[in-house]
């Protein structure tokens, strides 16, 4: 059967992550449905990342194989078709009316043919996210959903500095979720960074794999230092007590984003 590489934005508000469950809609669910529609077939999407309930993607990459081979502009477009014109069953009240409208709020952006060997999963040498966060007084309108609303003020040069010292080689015991699944918590961050661009911060984080919420429990314990809570030496402490009591809160899931998986 013929593998495809696709690559997927999505608006992650309304789904209950990207992982197939039996009763919630999920990124990966509407994908399965819209290459069922398109090819007849009932097969798995295998993503890069299972993002998690309310995380967004800009560039999710996943395979698919299809039954038989396709122009991959046709492969896109079909999927697209189906997936704005169908409408996500278990959808939060609210959104139903913008959902009937607008069908699913999946993309694809490209597919191609790719080889037989070729995993969406297993094939990746490094995932990239960016996390946003909004710093203002004002609550979000536009950006409601798609951001993390800091009415405290954040020292984003403090941030930084805090963030450096996670950059490496480490046991991330304090900073991934207590249900992780991972058999080991030693990772390495390839990149940490903090940037302000007016009232918007800019959080980025590059490596080959993550923790479960490693990610967005790394950016609350950051904003702990934004807001002058901790100091950077605090979150060097935390790191070493390989406790996940002694990191910061994990931060909401709108801001973070899934940018590019990189093979």
């Amino acid at each position: 059967m013929p593998r495809y590489k696709l690559i997927i934005e999505y608006d992650g508000t309304p789904y209950a992550g990207w992982q197939k469950q039996a009763d919630r809609p999920t990124v990966q669910s509407a994908l399965a449905q819209a290459v069922l529609k398109f090819s007849g077939a009932e097969t798995d999407i295998i993503g890069a990342g299972r993002t998690d309930a309310g995380v967004h993607a800009l560039a999710q990459a996943a395979h698919v194989d299809l039954p038989k081979e396709y122009d991959p502009f046709s492969v896109m477009q079909g999927l697209n078709f189906y997936l704005y014109n169908s409408v996500s069953h278990g959808v939060a009240a609210q959104d139903t009316v913008l959902h009937a409208a607008h069908g699913h709020r999946i993309s694809v952006i490209s597919a191609e043919l790719v080889a037989d060997d070729f995993h969406a999963r297993f094939s990746a040498t490094r995932r990239h996210y960016l996390y946003r966060i909004i710093n203002r007084r004002a609550r979000l309108g536009l950006e409601a959903n798609r951001a993390w609303h800091a009415a405290e003020e954040l020292d984003a040069r403090a941030m930084r500095a805090a963030a450096r010292l996670l950059v490496g080689h480490h046991d991330f015991t304090s900073f991934r979720d207590t249900q992780c699944q991972a058999r080991s918590p030693e990772k390495t961050l390839d990149t940490l960074d903090v940037k302000r661009a007016g009232e918007e911060i800019h959080i980025t984080a590059s490596a080959r794999s993550f923790l479960h919420h490693q990610v967005r429990i790394m950016v609350g314990t950051l904003a702990m230092v934004g807001k002058g809570k901790w100091s950077p030496n605090d979150v060097k402490n935390a790191l070493a007590a390989k406790n996940r009591a002694a990191a910061g809160p994990t931060a909401p899931p709108d801001g973070l984003y899934l940018t590019r998986v990189d093979y």
